[in-house]
């Protein structure tokens, strides 16, 4: 009990020492060891290093689940290290909801198909979701997380120790100067003759004893600050070289979220690419339902001469139904014995790459230019696109017409 007495006694010395020298150097009433310009780079970049991974880390949790309430969820799961309970995608509920629909409203009309079609599409979009959460979080997230609740925190431990070390050793210091400014006005011996009051008559004893006094105090007080010191200056200085090292270690947190970047752009870019790949398909497949847009009284996109060019390449790729004249086979047949007509013939430039969806239409691949036309009584929303010996029925979306 006496030692941890003698400790905590030790200890709130120290901390007042530490407390009075920090406050003297806000009032500018003492002096502080400064840090080489070097040093204060590395702490400015690392403090930068920090503020900006937290902000990337909280926004991208936020991107791959925009619920602030489910996110506060998962936060608490993984503070008691509990496993996260499997969520369904929004995605994977709106297919649901529509599967239900169809199977109410019955699955063999062309509303009920079109819901069957469309939830099996958002299923498989709520799907790639969940893969895209799943990497992006292993890859992206977790490094992020791990340089802030581990490698940071060691450089904080490290930097507070180093304030610590340096407040000790500015204390020394101004003991120091102290005890040499103390030593200074001790070598000069008062005058007793002077300063004594006039009926004060100091004793041969008393007078002796006063010099032994100050003989005594000559060069003690000074040799013990400067070994103070040199302790105080040793640890500082041992103390500064772990922190540098730690600080010169963020050039390699640089070079690890460097590569968690890219792999976070190639798992969104593979789930962009998904979620393209099967509303493309969806869109194909309900083109081809037959009487899926019946009762439509106006076309679905305005007629070839109201469509500009910066219209038609402000509008994302979308297939329309196919209406045709005639049967695919029939379509094929008359197209290769239509001939273009003398005039009106346009030159288009393809904006996306298409794939035919049967032997009457043309493949496109995009910046290409073809040469469009179009047929009386054609659907507005298709054109006959010609290139070289090729020729199909083209969608307008897909084009950006030039003259």
């Amino acid at each position: 009990m006496d030692f941890n007495m003698k400790k905590l006694a030790s200890d709130a010395g120290i901390f007042f020492t530490r407390a009075v020298q920090f406050t003297e150097e806000k009032f500018g009433q003492a002096e502080k060891t400064e840090l080489d310009a070097h040093f204060e780079n590395l702490l400015a970049r690392a403090d930068s290093t920090k503020n900006w991974t937290e902000k990337i880390l909280r926004q991208t949790e936020v991107l791959l689940q925009p619920n602030p309430s489910a996110r506060v969820e998962e936060f608490l799961y993984e503070k008691l290290d509990r496993k996260v309970p499997s969520r369904v995608t929004n995605g994977e509920l709106l297919a649901q909801y529509m599967a239900d629909a169809a199977s109410e409203l019955g699955p063999t009309t062309p509303y009920g198909k079109t819901l069957i079609k469309v939830a099996e599409a958002e299923k498989q979009l709520g799907a790639a979701e969940r893969d895209f959460i799943h990497t992006a979080s292993i890859s992206f997230l977790t490094p992020l997380r791990n340089f802030l609740e581990g490698d940071w925190k060691t450089i904080s431990k490290e930097r507070r120790l180093l304030q610590n070390r340096r407040l000790d050793l500015d204390a020394c210091k101004a003991r120091l100067k102290k005890a040499k400014a103390a030593e200074a006005k001790a070598t000069t011996v008062p005058d007793f003759q002077e300063t004594r009051p006039r009926n004060y008559i100091l004793s041969a004893s008393a007078s002796a004893l006063w010099n032994d006094e100050v003989d005594k105090g000559k060069g003690t007080g000074g040799s013990q600050a400067e070994q103070e010191l040199r302790v105080a200056q040793t640890e500082f200085d041992r103390q500064a070289e772990v922190t540098r090292l730690l600080l010169e270690g963020i050039s390699s947190t640089h070079v690890n979220h460097l590569r968690c970047l890219h792999e976070f752009v190639k798992s969104q870019t593979t789930y962009y690419a998904q979620c393209y790949r099967h509303m493309l398909d969806l869109q194909k497949q309900l083109g081809r339902f037959p009487g899926t847009f019946v009762g439509t009284t106006e076309p679905a996109s305005p007629p070839l001469s109201s469509t500009s060019p910066t219209t038609a390449a402000a509008t994302m790729p979308v297939v329309p139904s196919v209406a045709s004249l005639a049967p695919p086979g029939e379509a094929s047949l008359c197209l290769e014995e239509v001939a273009p007509p003398a005039s009106g013939t346009r030159k288009a430039r393809v904006l996306y790459d298409y794939e035919a969806a049967d032997s009457s239409e043309l493949a496109l691949l995009a910046d290409e230019l073809i040469t469009v036309y179009s047929l009386p009584g054609m659907d507005p929303d298709w054109l006959i696109g010609e290139r070289g010996n090729k020729k199909g029925k083209v969608p307008v979306t897909y084009l950006e017409l030039l003259s």
